[in-house]
């Protein structure tokens, strides 16, 4: 039978490993956890523990107690207790390994918010699960015209049918608080069900509908990762990348999480560097300044005040000058690896570029451009002319539209004509 949470029909062939859900992980689904006591051998007069965590429709798990003591393995479909008839799930986990998961999510294992395992679903339990989420397709489709008619400031990223077709679950995001009362009355009326309205985050709407990341992998959220950290630009800082919001944001539109994976080996890397806006090392034959880091390689590179060539240096010669320089001793000359900065085609190198830039005039490259002889960007006139006033019209109105017009060859030719009459 196919999976509850992968996009496989007619049954589970996972289009990676080919297995058939037969992986050491539980298949295709999402958020698969491998429990590594399932092989253990438990001591004698050993009672299981008596909550498994049930895994629904994407990245939703819940925890439910094994009160009538069923035999439950991973992969299991099962009947389970609602507050309005009964669902569907499939076992995640069971045994020992479900108290770390409860420790994890701060759940108490006596919590009376645990409900319990009816059963263990049978083929007509299941058929009607099928038809139920067979509905979900054509309902969220119905549920978002309905709320762009009703022009609420709120999208509808998935929905969820309750196992007995009698609930549905809509899962939204919205940037501020949307009274949905009249949505919900309307959503009752046209799908006949009970209606739950549940807000989510950007990034777990990213978790339930899923995607491919920048990296051709499947998204974290979706595979692995249950707990979403803070993410700040000052992660992108300290490795040294570009801040280019469109590269360091995910589908979610929040910074990836994996720039938090990799900073704690930067940041140790970076104690070793030299600390400072600027970082200038006084050398025989000038100061040198401090213009680019390989944090990683552990490289530096210099330039002298008075060039332009960059110098490459080991960072540990370089922490060795900086102890001279601050005992009032001045370090030799820097040698090492020289980079020549580029030089473009109107000849200015790599440094003028890039102060270029930096300026917000928008019309820097047509300055310079008019410097080497080409022709000014053509500019649309606006306001009153600058040229003197001819006499024939208000001041700073220029000449009228039929003086200084360039005579018609034709012209020429009707007065040579006359000319010759009289003659």
């Amino acid at each position: 039978m196919g999976c509850g949470s992968c996009g496989t029909q007619g049954g589970c062939s996972p289009a990676g490993c080919k297995s058939n859900g037969g992986c050491s992980s539980g298949g295709c689904n999402k958020l698969n956890v491998y429990n590594w006591l399932s092989h253990t051998v438990m001591p004698d007069h050993y009672v299981p523990f008596d909550v498994v965590e049930i895994r629904f429709k994407g990245s939703r798990k819940e925890f439910f107690r094994n009160a009538n003591g069923l035999e439950l393995y991973t992969g299991d479909t099962v009947v389970l207790e609602s507050e309005m008839g009964y669902d569907v799930g499939q076992v995640s986990i069971a045994g020992e390994l479900v108290r770390l998961q409860l420790k994890k999510k701060g759940i108490k294992e006596n919590s009376d918010s645990i409900k319990n395992i009816v059963r263990k679903a049978t083929d007509k339990d299941y058929e009607k699960y099928l038809e139920a989420k067979s509905r979900e397709v054509k309902v969220l489709e119905r549920a978002r015209t309905i709320a762009l008619m009703m022009k609420l400031e709120m999208k509808l990223s998935d929905i969820e049918i309750q196992g007995d077709n009698k609930k549905v679950i809509f899962f939204y995001t919205a940037e501020s608080r949307v009274d949905f009362r009249e949505l919900i009355k309307r959503f009752a009326e046209e799908f006949k069900l009970r209606i739950e309205m549940r807000q989510i985050g950007y990034r777990e709407e990213a978790s339930r509908l899923g995607g491919i990341g920048s990296c051709g992998r499947e998204l974290c959220c979706s595979t692995w990762l249950t707990d979403y950290k803070l993410v700040n630009t000052s992660a992108a800082r300290y490795q040294n990348l570009s801040i280019n919001m469109l590269k360091l944001s995910g589908q979610c539109g929040k910074l990836k999480c994996c720039l938090n994976y990799e900073l704690d080996t930067y940041m140790e890397a970076l104690d070793a560097f030299p600390k400072g806006k600027t970082v200038k090392v006084d050398t025989e034959v000038g100061t040198a300044i401090m213009v680019k880091t390989d944090i990683l390689k552990r490289l530096t590179w210099f330039v002298y005040e008075d060039k332009h060539s960059w110098i490459c240096m080991p960072l540990d010669t370089i922490n060795s000058y900086i102890e001279m320089n601050a005992k009032g001793q001045k370090a030799p000359e820097l040698v090492g690896e020289q980079v020549e900065p580029k030089i473009d085609a109107d000849g200015f190198t790599a440094p003028y570029i890039a102060a270029d830039l930096a300026s917000d005039d928008i019309t820097r490259l047509d300055k310079k451009a008019n410097n080497n002889g080409k022709k000014k960007p053509y500019q649309k006139h606006k306001g009153p002319s600058n040229r003197p006033n001819d006499g024939k019209g208000p001041q700073g109105s220029g000449p009228k539209p039929n003086q200084h017009r360039r005579p018609h060859p034709n012209n020429n030719q009707q007065q040579n004509r006359n000319k010759d009459k009289q003659g």
